[in-house]
């Protein structure tokens, strides 16, 4: 199997863009040959997410009404890295922004593009441990709850679809499973 390209862009025509997304539709040649249409959903910004645990286990979840889905989510900490911008620090900054809370200690614990059928959404996780108080300041579109809950149990929500935010999921999975490989051996 060939890991080449088997479509071809024939043009591409900009229909929407704000400051967030850009949004194309290509005219292209499908891999049968067919002429059709795609549509691109192109992102401003690098997603990062931040999985904050403390010592005893816990991590800090995120509360808010998402309004694409029209229902209120519970997530990691989480923004955006202007394109160029370094993911490290932007996560720093939304974590302040989001919950007040810094860090000493950071670790990157997975990429992944978030629905690359239709967007070339990217994203970043970090590991967030050493964790000071202070203040938040939430953007004027965040109406944001925070709730600390022990690793296990945000699984468990995961799990149960209380927890459906793509990042998130994956954030927590990836931390749950390091965690049970670091104590067993």
């Amino acid at each position: 199997m060939s890991e080449g390209n088997p479509w071809t862009r024939r043009s591409r025509e900009r229909v929407y863009a704000n400051r967030w997304i850009e949004v194309f539709a290509d005219d292209v040649l499908r891999p049968d040959g067919e002429p059709g249409v795609y549509g691109v959903v192109h992102f401003q910004n690098v997603a990062v997410g931040i999985v904050v645990l403390d010592d005893e286990g816990r991590t800090l979840l995120v509360g808010q009404y998402r309004y694409p889905t029209d229902h209120y989510s519970w997530e990691i900490p989480e923004g955006g890295a202007a394109l160029g911008e370094d993911t490290l620090i932007a996560a720093q900054r939304e974590l302040q922004e989001e919950t007040g809370y810094a860090a000493d200690h950071w670790e990157e614990i997975l990429r992944a593009e978030l629905s690359n059928s239709v967007t070339d959404e990217r994203a970043i996780a970090y590991l967030a441990t050493g964790l000071r108080e202070g203040e938040s300041s939430p953007e004027g579109t965040e109406v944001l709850e925070t709730r600390w809950v022990p690793l296990d149990e945000a699984v468990r929500m995961v799990r149960g679809g209380e927890i459906t935010d793509a990042l998130t999921v994956l954030a927590l999975q990836r931390t749950a499973l390091e965690r049970m490989r670091g104590t067993d051996g």
